[in-house]
Order: C-alpha cells, then structure tokens, then sequence
C-alpha cells in the first residue's frame, strides 16, 4: 500500500503504565469505523512466582519494527486505523504490557488485523524480557517460544 493511503496508526514504547482503554478510543471515532478489537496482554505473577519483568529494547529500532508490522497490517487489511503501545522498563505482575487495536468497517477485518500484529510482535519486536522473581532477585532471560513462532509463521 501506498504510504500517503495508509490509515492513521499510532506506535509508541510506554516506559510507564498506561490506560489501555484511553490509548484506543480514539479509534472508536473513525469516521466508517464499524469494529473496533482491542487486545491488552498483561503481565502475570505465573502462580506467584514472579513479582514481574524487565523489559529491555532498542529505543527507535523498536517503534520501527512495529511501524512496520503495522504498515504490513494495513495492505492486508481494509483498516480504518491502528494503536500499538509496548511498555518497556519494569513490569509488575498485573500491569499491561501491550495493547493493540484495530478499527475497520467490518469486524473480520479488525480481527484479523489485531491477532496479526500481536502475533508478528511476540516474534519480531526487538524486545527481550527477564524475569525479576517474587522476592525482586532478577531471574531468566525469558526465551522464544515455538508457539509464537508458529503463529506468526501461518500469516506468510
């Protein structure tokens, strides 16, 4: 798709939480918007275990990476507009670490959208996450897992 037909899209690294709710509504106001799908992915305590993450990334290299993801999302599908916001830094367990949102006539197309570009960000978002244990000990680097790379790989 041409870059002077993209729809808006907005991608920004949170280093602080956010409202997931505030960060998409203005999708909600797209003229012709007939779907709007939201995801927010949230950090979890994995039974207790984890007080939370560190989430490192390369500032610039990673709202790139997502431009591009989105972009990609946007010549496949017949979208209105787009939100992606990552958070970066330390996460607690309950505090949201994405959220991504998609506006478009018809809900398929948001759908879609949406699931595409979270999974092509579990994969391909230079992000590298370290567990910090109950206790605040740092832990794990937390590695790649098959199931996200099979889920990104059935959009190629």
């Amino acid at each position: 798709m041409d870059a002077g037909l993209l729809p808006p899209f907005r991608v920004r690294i949170a280093l602080e939480r956010f409202d997931p709710a505030a960060e998409v509504a203005w999708l909600h106001e797209l003229d012709g918007a007939g779907a709007v799908v939201s995801f927010t992915g949230l950090c979890r305590s994995e039974a207790g275990r984890l007080q939370g993450l560190e989430l490192e990334h390369f500032p610039g290299m990673a709202e790139e990476e997502i431009g591009r993801v989105v972009t990609e999302a946007c010549g496949r599908w017949p979208l209105l507009g787009v939100h992606a916001v990552h958070r970066a830094g330390q996460v607690l367990a309950g505090e949201e670490i994405v959220v991504v949102g998609t506006a478009s006539a018809h809900r398929r197309a948001a759908f879609e959208a949406a699931e595409f570009v979270m999974d092509w960000l579990k994969t391909s978002a230079p992000f590298w996450k370290r567990e910090i244990l109950e206790h605040g000990a740092p832990g794990e680097w937390i590695a790649a897992k098959d199931i996200d790379d099979e889920a990104a790989e059935r959009w190629r």
